[in-house]
Parts: C-alpha cells; sequence; structure tokens
C-alpha cells in the first residue's frame, strides 16, 4: 500500500475559510446594525448640536483661507 503524503488540514481548508468568512461578517453585521441602531434613537436635540457645531467650522475655514489669500 502506498503512504499518505498529505496533511489533514487540506481537507479542513473549505471548513476554515467559512468559519473566517462567518467572523468577518459578523463584524461588519454588528458595526452596521449598530450604526442604524444610534442613528435611529438618536434624538432630535443631538441632531440640532451636530448641524450647529458644523456651521461655525465651515465660516472659519473659508475666513481664514480668504484671510490668507488677502495677505
Amino acid at each position: 500500500m502506498r503512504s499518505r503524503n498529505s496533511t489533514p488540514v487540506g481537507a479542513l481548508h473549505p471548513i476554515l475559510f467559512f468559519a473566517g468568512v462567518y467572523v468577518v461578517v459578523l463584524f461588519f453585521s454588528i458595526f452596521i446594525c449598530s450604526t442604524i441602531f444610534y442613528s435611529c434613537n438618536a434624538s432630535k436635540a443631538d441632531m440640532a448640536d451636530k448641524s450647529e457645531q458644523k456651521a461655525p467650522v465651515k465660516e472659519s475655514r473659508s475666513s481664514a483661507t480668504s484671510i490668507a489669500a488677502v495677505q
């Protein structure tokens, strides 16, 4: 009889591959679902605060570049 030279890990390759894919998909699904959850449960006051904070930052950048361009 001929001896076997192949390793038993080769037979586990499909199982290990799908286990790895499962872990990656699980990680991304938790990230996506938590993002959707927190965006749906955000209060309107929080969203108003964020939009008010963004507006002055854009104005200060444009004014800073216009001041730099004038000098």
